[in-house]
C-alpha cells in the first residue's frame, strides 16, 4: 500500500519542490492523490476521512525543515500517519498469565483461523519457547477438527480431542483442564466460523470468552476481503473484547486496505501477519515497517 502512495505523490513532489512552505493549494492537490490511492487499496471510506483529516491537519501550513521539500515533507506526514493508524511498532502475544495463557481465535470461516492457529503454536514454541496444546471447539465441521490435528502436529504441538455433536463449552472446559494438569504454558483454541455473521456465532464464542478468561482473543480477517473486512470487524469487536488482530493471506494479491480498516475500526493492534501457507508463515506484525 505504501508503493501505491508514493507512486502517486512522487508526481506532485516535483510540482511543489521550490516552495518553502505547504501551501493549503498544494496540499489539496496531494491529498486529492492520498485519498484515490487509499480508496484503490481498499481502504473504508470511514477510515479513509478520519485519516485524511488527521494528515491535513499535520501538513497545512507545516514549515518544511532544512533541505527537506514539502512533497517530502508530505510524504513523511503520510507515512507516520500511516504507521500510527496500524499501531506503531512490535506487539506480540501477551502471555502474562497464570499458566495455561488461553488465547481465543475468532472470525469468519475461510479466513484461515485453523491453520493461523496452528502457525501461531509454531512461533510459540519456537520464539518463546513454550508448551503448546491446541483444541477445536468447530463442532459443526468434523474436517476443521481434523485439520487442526494435522496441522498441530506440523507445528510440534500438542493436540486435544474433539469430536462433533460435543458442546463447545464442554470440550473448552476438559481442554482447559487437561492444559492445567499437564503444565501447559499455552492453550489455543480454535472457534467455529460461518460464512456471515449471525447471532449464534457471537453468543457461542461470548459464551467461551466468559467460560476460558483468555488472556488474548485474536480477530483472524483475510487481508484481502477489502471493504467487507469492516462490518466483520465491527461485527466482532460489539461481541468481543479483541486485543488483537491477525492479517492473513498477506502474501497473494492484497492491496493491503483490509490493514487499515481494521485496526481503525476495531482499536486492537495488529500482530501478526500471515505471509505464506507453510507452517512456519506467520510473522510478527511490525507496523512501521508495513506503512
Amino acid at each position: 500500500m505504501a508503493s501505491a502512495l508514493t507512486d502517486k505523490l512522487s508526481r506532485l513532489v516535483k510540482q511543489i519542490s521550490g516552495q518553502a512552505r505547504i501551501t493549503e493549494s498544494n496540499v489539496a492537490d496531494m491529498l486529492r492523490e492520498v485519498r484515490m490511492a487509499l480508496l484503490e487499496a481498499d481502504v473504508a471510506l470511514p477510515v479513509v476521512r478520519d485519516f485524511m483529516a488527521r494528515v491535513k491537519d499535520q501538513a497545512l501550513g507545516q514549515e518544511v525543515l532544512g533541505s527537506l521539500k514539502p512533497g517530502q515533507a508530505l510524504v513523511g506526514i503520510v507515512q507516520r500517519e500511516l504507521a500510527a493508524t496500524m499501531g506503531e511498532g512490535v506487539s506480540d502475544i501477551n502471555l502474562a498469565a497464570q499458566p495455561p495463557a488461553v488465547i481465543l481465535m475468532a472470525g469468519l470461516q475461510g479466513a484461515g483461523k485453523t491453520t493461523t492457529t496452528a502457525k501461531l503454536a509454531r512461533h510459540l514454541i519456537q520464539k518463546r519457547k513454550k508448551k503448546v496444546l491446541t483444541v477445536s471447539a468447530d463442532v459443526y465441521r468434523p474436517a476443521a477438527i481434523e485439520q487442526l490435528k494435522t496441522v498441530t502436529a506440523q507445528a510440534g504441538a500438542e493436540w486435544f480431542p474433539s469430536e462433533a455433536g460435543q458442546k463447545p463449552a464442554d470440550i473448552a472446559r476438559a481442554a482447559l483442564d487437561h492444559a492445567k494438569r499437564h503444565f501447559f504454558d499455552v492453550l489455543l483454541v480454535d472457534t467455529a466460523g460461518r460464512l456471515a455473521i449471525d447471532e449464534a456465532l457471537m453468543r457461542e464464542i461470548q459464551e467461551l470468552h466468559q467460560l476460558l478468561t483468555p488472556v488474548e482473543t485474536l480477530f483472524v480477517v483475510d487481508a484481502m476481503q477489502g471493504q467487507d473486512a469492516v462490518n466483520t470487524a465491527k461485527a466482532f469487536k460489539d461481541a468481543l473484547p479483541l486485543t488483537g488482530i491477525v492479517l492473513t493471506k498477506m502474501d497473494g494479491d492484497s492491496r493491503g486496505g483490509a490493514a487499515l480498516s481494521v485496526r481503525q475500526i476495531t482499536g486492537a493492534p495488529i500482530k501478526f501477519a500471515g505471509t505464506s501457507e507453510k507452517i512456519d508463515g506467520l510473522e510478527v506484525f511490525d507496523a512501521d515497517r508495513h506503512a
